[in-house]
C-alpha cells in the first residue's frame, strides 16, 4: 500500500487553565487526548461529533497553528510537528485551510485580487505579472465567480460567495490537503449544497485530500469516504461511510445518527435519546468517557478505558460492548 498523505499518531493537545485566587494552581483542558487516523491522497475523511469534542483542535494542530502536547503529525512520511518556523514554510503550501466563518476569515481592507495573489507571491508560484494575472483569472473561474470579483472587496459578496473566495485562496497555494473547518455550517441550506458540490469537483480535478470537520451528518454522508466520530477528545469509531451510516457499532454514533432530521416527519423512527450533558474536558470521566450518558454501560465501562480496536471491514470501535459475546449484549 502507498504511504498515506497524512498520518496522525496519538495526538494530544492539552490547554492550561489557571485556577485559584492568585491563579497559581494549574489545571488542564484535555481538548484532544490521543487521536490517531490517516488520510490517503485524494480521500475525504470527516471528523464529526458534538460541539466541543475536539474536532477543530485536531484541524488546527495539523495546520501547526499551535504546538501539540504529545503525539506525531506526519505529512508524506515527514514529521511536521517538530518543524521549525523556517521548516514550516514548505508544509504550509501543501496544507491549506478553509475556515468556518466567511465573514471574518477575509481581510475587509483587501481586494479579492490581493487576497488571492498573496499566497501566490508568498510561495513564488508566478514568475511574471502576466503569469500572476493568468493564475488569478483561473482561480476565479475555478470557483465559479465573475472576473470583476477580483477588483471588489469582501463586503460586496454574499456568504456563499465569500466562502468561494476562501476556497480560491486555499487553492492558490496549490495544496495537496485542505482542512475544511466547518466550512459550510454558517451557510444557508441551498448554498451549502453548492459549496459541497464545488469541493467534490475540485477534489476530483486536482486530486485533493480533504479533512472535513463538521457536525452536519447529512452533509458528511453526501461527500465523505470515511468518517471518524469524536467524543470528548477521543475517536470512538472510525469506518468507511457505508458502515457508519448503515451499521454503526458505537452507541454514541448510533445516537448521533438517530438525531439526524428525516424528510418524512411521519416515518417510523426509534430515536436514541442521551441523558445528561457532555462532561467537562477539564475532568473527563474515568474509564470510557461516554459511560455517563451511555444506556448500555456496565461496570467495566466505568473503570477501564476501551481501546480503538478493529471489528473487520476497516471499521474501528472503542467500546467494551463490542468485545462481549452477542448473547451478553
Amino acid at each position: 500500500m502507498s504511504t498515506p498523505l497524512l498520518q496522525v499518531n496519538d495526538l494530544k493537545k492539552h490547554f492550561p487553565v489557571r485556577d485559584g485566587l492568585f491563579k497559581r494552581k494549574p489545571s488542564w483542558v484535555y481538548a484532544v487526548d490521543g487521536v490517531s487516523f490517516e488520510v490517503a491522497r485524494g480521500e475525504t475523511l470527516s471528523l464529526v461529533g458534538e460541539s466541543g469534542c475536539g474536532k477543530s483542535t485536531v484541524g488546527r494542530a495539523i495546520l501547526r497553528l499551535f504546538d501539540i502536547t504529545a503525539g506525531q503529525v506526519v505529512l508524506d512520511g515527514k514529521r511536521i510537528d517538530r518543524l521549525s518556523p523556517a521548516g514550516l514554510r514548505s508544509m504550509r503550501r501543501r496544507v491549506q485551510v478553509v475556515f468556518q466563518d466567511p465573514y471574518s476569515s477575509l481581510n475587509p481592507r483587501m481586494r479579492v485580487r490581493d487576497i488571492l495573489a498573496e499566497p501566490i507571491r508568498n510561495f513564488g508560484l508566478a514568475r511574471s505579472p502576466a503569469e500572476l494575472e493568468a493564475k488569478l483569472a483561473a482561480l476565479i473561474d475555478t470557483v465559479r465567480l465573475p472576473h470583476d470579483a477580483l477588483n471588489r472587496r469582501p463586503h460586496e459578496f454574499s456568504g456563499g460567495q465569500r466562502q468561494r473566495i476562501g476556497i480560491a485562496r486555499a487553492l492558490a497555494a496549490e495544496p495537496e490537503l485542505i482542512v475544511c473547518d466547518e466550512a459550510v455550517s454558517a451557510l444557508d441550506v441551498s448554498v451549502k449544497a453548492q459549496i459541497v458540490n464545488l469541493l467534490q469537483e475540485l477534489q476530483e480535478e486536482f486530486g485533493l485530500a480533504l479533512l472535513f470537520i463538521s457536525h452536519d451528518l447529512a452533509i458528511v454522508e453526501h461527500m465523505t469516504h470515511r468518517v471518524a466520530v469524536m467524543y470528548l477528545g477521543k475517536i470512538v469509531e472510525l469506518a468507511p461511510k457505508r458502515q457508519i451510516f448503515t451499521a454503526p457499532k458505537h452507541p454514541y454514533t448510533k445516537a448521533l445518527l438517530s438525531a439526524v432530521p428525516v424528510p418524512d416527519p411521519g416515518a417510523a423512527r426509534n430515536p436514541m435519546i442521551l441523558k445528561g450533558d457532555v462532561p467537562s474536558p477539564i475532568n473527563p470521566p474515568r474509564g470510557c468517557r461516554f459511560h455517563t450518558r451511555c444506556p448500555f454501560a456496565f461496570d467495566r465501562c466505568r473503570s477501564e478505558e476501551p481501546e480503538l480496536r478493529s471489528t473487520g471491514a476497516d471499521q474501528w470501535v472503542a467500546c467494551h460492548l463490542e468485545a462481549l459475546p452477542d448473547t451478553a449484549r
